[in-house]
């Protein structure tokens, strides 16, 4: 049973960390609203298990690289608050949507980076100036970054490049919204075993055993282990925390 009247906006939300952060979120009582790129049977389902934790949920199409339609989703987004929650407004932008890139420096090409950058950096940035509106006062902005922002591994400059920006964006966040009581945070997760990047995380045996050999705890990440993160941020607990970095890597390259 929902305890709260609080909504949640969680980019990605229909597989990966992010249908765990909605699923935390709804654990928590909050009610969600998630969105997918292509995968609308996916997001559907995870609308059906918010609903089982005691929330409500709805699900939106969205291209979080594309921000000529942030317009068009914020109309639907308003939309659908009113229509399935009964009010205009949300209280929690979690900007989680992305994909991966592995790939050396010298051969990166500037559609993968111009990629990454409209979905991990220019999207955050415009998605968030736009739902400002939309959102209430002491509301809570949790952006994704990566443990790939503190260490370095091959392959990963473009993607790790957009989250180091994520991460000054989100001080800055915190210092022009907090008037608003708004705080802005970011979760880091280090290397999770999921569908990301094509799975190699969970797939690829020897990538596996090299982060759990690497990481203070001994194993790689689980999506359970990232969610709760997120959902504690939304908490009255958490009201104090701001403007910070939050790795949750199990202790990675420390």
């Amino acid at each position: 049973m929902a305890t709260s009247n609080k909504i949640a906006l969680v980019t990605g939300g229909s597989r990966g960390l992010g249908k765990n952060m909605a699923l935390a979120l709804a654990n928590k009582g909050f009610n969600v609203v998630i969105t997918y790129h292509s995968r609308k049977d996916e997001a559907e389902q995870v609308v059906a298990e918010i609903a089982a934790a005691g929330s409500k949920g709805a699900a939106l199409q969205l291209n979080a690289g594309n921000t000529q339609s942030f317009d068009t989703f914020l109309t639907q987004l308003k939309t659908t608050l009113e229509q399935s929650f009964g009010v205009s407004t949300f209280d929690f932008l979690i900007n989680n949507a992305g994909t991966g890139l592995t790939a050396p420096f010298a051969a990166v090409t500037e559609a993968q980076f111009d990629d990454l950058f409209n979905i991990h950096l220019k999207g955050v940035f415009f998605l968030t100036q736009k739902a400002l509106s939309l959102m209430n006062d002491g509301g809570r902005i949790v952006n994704i970054s990566s443990g790939l922002a503190r260490f370095s591994l091959p392959g990963s400059s473009a993607y790790a490049s957009m989250k180091g920006g994520v991460e000054v964006l989100t001080r800055y966040m915190a210092k022009e919204l907090g008037a608003r009581g708004i705080t802005a945070n970011v979760v880091a997760p280090g290397a999770i075993a999921t569908d990301f990047n094509g799975g190699h995380v969970r797939d690829n045996q020897a990538i596996n055993s090299m982060v759990a050999s690497n990481t203070a705890l001994g194993r790689v990440g689980v999506p359970d282990d990232i969610g709760g993160v997120v959902a504690f941020l939304c908490t009255e607990e958490a009201r104090w925390i701001n403007a910070q970095r939050i790795e949750a890597s199990g202790g990675m390259f420390f």
